[in-house]
């Protein structure tokens, strides 16, 4: 018989590395693949030990996958006003006040479809000095980067330049005691508002600090050359307070925190009031509109929307996984689990997803079919576990 031809078949992408790799591999880092890279899911201590080192102490985060770029007002449109300009294109796409942002501090924000959808959410910086004037800083999520990067070329080139960071990395220090861990280093960092950024220099390169973060601790996103990541790493690691964490104890850790993952928590169907991040619509954007989906999400703000993010609390000690069935009492359905987990702070199992509009009162009854059984459970505000900031003592 001959051989038949064989239909081509999609090649997948090969993964990518992070800068750190081989530490990760030597750290005794099981690694997996996410959002196109290989990145550490556990070490040795293992994703219930970890979440509660950060809880304690700090942890030491690699999330050089992140999109680093600088959004630029092209030559030529004028310096005059040169920060309310980039900042007025980029509001086109986000909701957030964006030309009010001061110097050097950092807003929330995300980008928007003509829906009114989330096709992702990142971090807006108007950096310090002279030499930034007409440029935002921004830090968008790996898995979407690529395209996150193509829609604001399309929507924003004829104003602004989009440069992508390629050979930085981020690193992530998180936890009480990351302020004295990094002030040992940059002690200026110790007074630093919550939500700034500042640029200082680290073993001989410049470096962006910023004081943020996705456990719903205290602490600081480093970004810095890559070929200077490894030394500011292994001087964070030899600190006896500090230990390496993968993605298992981040999950948890902004699970506890109630804070969203994009791609499963909101996506580009979902607004961001349906998210229950309306806290980044600001005050003018809701009285003028202007920017990608505003006639939707302004009339869900008046109105209310249909379903709503919750917090979930199963009264069981089974976790509820993305992608479980929440129902009312009488066994209608009404909802979904995006993201769930045993909280270890909490002390046991935590959800968050999507109910219908009149089902999400806090302490409301429902139940979530696990294992094909229903588990009673109750709607609760988030988040799980008290967020520990940074707030300027007085």
């Amino acid at each position: 018989m001959k051989n038949q031809p064989q239909t081509p078949q999609p090649q997948k992408s090969p993964l990518r590395f992070l800068p750190l790799h081989e530490l990760h591999v030597g750290l005794g880092g099981k690694m997996a693949p996410f959002a196109g890279y290989e990145m550490p899911v556990q070490y040795p201590m293992g994703v219930m030990k970890e979440h509660i080192h950060v809880r304690e102490k700090a942890g030491l985060f690699d999330v050089s996958h992140m999109g680093q770029a600088w959004l630029s007002l092209k030559e030529g449109i004028g310096e005059d006003g040169a920060h309310e300009k980039i900042a007025a294109a980029l509001e086109t796409l986000v909701p957030g006040e964006i030309q009010k942002l001061k110097p050097g501090r950092i807003r929330y924000s995300v980008l928007l479809n003509d829906q009114g959808g989330v096709e992702d959410d990142l971090m807006i910086t108007n950096p310090l000095g002279d030499e930034n004037r007409g440029r935002l800083f921004l830090v968008v999520n790996a898995a979407v980067k690529e395209q996150d990067f193509a829609l604001l070329r399309t929507k924003l080139g004829e104003v602004a330049d989009l440069t992508v960071w390629e050979t930085r990395a981020l690193l992530a220090l998180q936890g009480p005691k990351a302020a004295d861990v990094l002030a040992r280093l940059v002690p200026d960092v110790a007074d630093m508002p919550f939500m700034s950024m500042m640029e200082v220099e680290i073993f001989d390169s410049k470096a962006m600090i910023s004081r943020c973060g996705y456990t719903g601790e205290d602490g600081f996103e480093i970004s810095l050359p890559a070929s200077k990541v490894e030394a500011l790493a292994q001087y964070l690691l030899d600190h006896e307070d500090v230990a390496p964490i993968g993605l298992g104890a981040r999950d948890s850790l902004r699970l506890e925190a109630g804070l969203c993952l994009y791609g499963h928590d909101m996506n580009s169907e979902t607004t961001p009031v349906e998210a229950n991040i309306s806290f980044a619509i600001g005050k003018r954007r809701r009285e003028e509109g202007g920017f990608a989906g505003a006639e939707k999400i302004l009339g869900q703000l008046r109105d209310g929307a249909s379903k709503l993010r919750v917090g979930i609390k199963p009264e069981g000690r089974a976790p509820a996984r993305e992608g479980t069935e929440i129902q009312s009492p009488d066994g209608a359905t009404i909802g979904i689990v995006t993201s769930g987990s045993f909280g270890p702070t909490f002390g046991g199992p935590v959800a968050m997803g999507y109910v219908n509009e009149p089902h999400t009162e806090s302490g409301t009854d429902v139940q979530l079919i696990i294992r094909g059984k229903p588990a009673p459970a109750k709607i609760c505000d988030m988040p799980f576990v008290a967020q520990n900031y940074y707030r300027a003592k007085k």
